[in-house]
């Protein structure tokens, strides 16, 4: 997870608290903790970075709506980061 951008960590980490969400639906959260609009330009490459990692699995709702799902390896890799943030919290 040190090679993704904190925009990218926060997109994988609405991903794994929702059930299998649609583009839109991971915007719409993102928009409400950042407080602000994000593009379709920032989003869309952002969690096609994700899916490319193999963080992330890319489906099909219907001809217009793709839906996103956590992997096992992204589940491995929030994990490993709680576990190093853990560190320096105690």
């Amino acid at each position: 997870m040190d090679d993704l951008t904190g925009f990218q960590r926060d997109l994988l980490y609405v991903i794994a608290g929702a059930d299998q969400p649609s583009g839109q639906e991971v915007k719409d959260e993102v928009e409400k903790y950042y407080n602000s609009e994000i593009n379709h330009g920032r989003l869309y490459p952002n969690l096609d970075t994700l899916v490319n990692k193999e963080l992330v699995e890319k489906g099909e709702l219907d001809r217009r709506t793709n839906y996103y799902a956590i992997s096992d390896s992204g589940y491995e890799q929030i994990e490993a980061r709680r576990e190093w943030e853990q560190q320096y919290i105690d």
